[in-house]
């Protein structure tokens, strides 16, 4: 371990959750990022995060609606709102946008719950490449007080570990890029985990 080549400074960037709540549209993450670009870049700004609630089409605060509905997939897997997120439309996912920030030389990121949406749950919808329904992998008493939108999963089922990197991939587009420059935020109840994909 070189534990002295820790970086300089913490990582540098914009959270959609700061100015905006649960609310943010495509444009707005746009307008940000194309100011830290022309603004912050030179000074170590690198990262545009776009924070929870991205695929709930009602947003209307920094209050989580609870039990709303979400917009997901067939294959339980929460997609990006295309009212705020048009670009998004036909299976894109946040690929679009993602490359619109990468364009512009910083990097793009994305705040998911673990879990599985509820509402995958009360639907039994499936997982892709597997046999498995969300039913059968949910931690049912898994939850998380302060946001409805989640159940945890079992990992020990047969098929839960197939809902992870399918999903991660999903939400950026419909193919696996995780070489583009990218950090995920994974939120449990009680903090983030941090993934820096290169």
């Amino acid at each position: 371990m070189q534990h002295h080549s820790y970086a300089l400074t913490p990582p540098m960037g914009w959270n959609s959750w700061d100015c905006y709540g649960a609310t943010v549209t495509e444009e707005e993450v746009k307008a940000n990022a194309t100011y830290m670009a022309s603004h912050l870049k030179d000074y170590g700004w690198e990262y545009v995060v776009v924070d929870i609630q991205w695929s709930e089409p009602g947003a209307v605060s920094s209050a989580y609606r609870p039990f709303v509905p979400l917009e997901m997939d067939e294959y339980s897997r929460l997609i990006p709102a295309v009212n705020r997120f048009p670009s998004a439309s036909n299976g894109n996912g946040f690929q679009p946008l993602a490359d619109f920030v990468h364009q512009l030389g910083l990097k793009f990121g994305i705040h998911i719950m673990r879990g599985i949406p509820r509402q995958a749950v009360h639907e039994n919808t499936r997982i892709l490449g597997t046999d498995v329904r969300a039913r059968d992998i949910a931690k049912p008493n898994s939850i998380c007080p302060w946001n409805t939108d989640m159940y945890g999963i079992d990992m020990e089922k047969r098929g839960a570990q197939a809902t992870m990197i399918p999903s991660f991939s999903y939400m950026l587009s419909g193919a696996l890029i995780l070489s583009k420059s990218m950090i995920l935020l994974i939120r449990n109840c009680m903090g983030c985990t941090v993934m820096k994909l290169k």
